[in-house]
């Protein structure tokens, strides 16, 4: 198994620090929402006409960069709750590793979770019903 040393994680939590930044800015510029947005659309939509798992992603984050929570959680739900817990993840391989989360980051570290849980968030999205039909963008 690979092992990475906590001074290489540091870099690699600086590296996503500035990756971050650059991301903000340019979705803080560029509205995704227009015809002519830089972003390209999203592949598995226009080949199946589904919402991928990603899909309203960058919308939500050009939500998030202007402070509208609410969009952003309109657009893509799990997009918005799962950047508190990446920015967890780097915390904690950084070093930051309080006892009182172990049982959490345990939880978050196993696959079968996101094995279950990223394929039901794509397949409930695109149910024609409420409650589900609010998962999808818009």
């Amino acid at each position: 198994m690979l092992s990475i040393d906590r001074r290489s994680w540091l870099v690699v939590g600086l590296l996503a620090v500035v990756a971050g930044i650059a991301t903000s800015a340019l979705l803080y510029t560029f509205d995704p929402n227009t015809a002519n947005s830089p972003f390209p659309p999203c592949s598995f939509r226009a080949l199946t006409g589904w919402y991928c798992v990603g899909c309203g992603g960058t919308r939500a984050l050009h939500a998030l960069v202007h402070g509208d929570l609410f969009a952003a959680l309109r657009m893509n739900a799990l997009a918005v709750a799962l950047l508190p817990l990446l920015a967890g993840f780097l915390a904690w391989q950084a070093g930051w590793q309080p006892r009182r989360l172990q049982r959490i980051a345990d939880t978050l570290a196993r696959p079968l979770l996101w094995i279950w849980l990223l394929p039901l968030f794509g397949v409930l999205r695109n149910l024609p019903w409420a409650p589900f039909s609010w998962l999808a963008p818009g």
